[in-house]
């Protein structure tokens, strides 16, 4: 069984036992988070449930796992011929959690 959630203004894909990287979350690791916004659930016998724009009374459960901050890239500004040259980096803050179950 599967599932499709909206986290964060993404869209992610999961099914129990996943390690799933969200935006950041206002969780203590070991704390359970739910997702309400379950846009879509399949992969059982009765086939996919997709909501409009949300599948009624479904969630996902998952636990905290680790807080921290992706690799981080480089923004580099440039006008040619101008003399002008802008660098900047950035690290993404995100919350790891475990899919432990999802309920339709």
């Amino acid at each position: 069984m599967y599932a499709i959630i909206r986290s964060g203004g993404k869209q992610h894909k999961v099914s129990k036992g996943d390690v799933l990287r969200v935006e950041k979350l206002d969780k203590k690791i070991g704390e359970k988070v739910e997702f309400d916004e379950v846009l879509l659930v399949g992969g059982d016998k009765a086939g996919a449930k997709i909501g409009q724009p949300v599948v009624a009374d479904a969630r996902v459960v998952a636990t905290v796992v680790s807080e921290d901050k992706s690799k981080k890239i480089i923004v580099f500004k440039k006008k040619r011929r101008k003399q002008y040259r802008r660098t900047q980096g950035h690290r993404q803050a995100y919350t790891a959690v475990k899919v432990e179950d999802i309920i339709v």
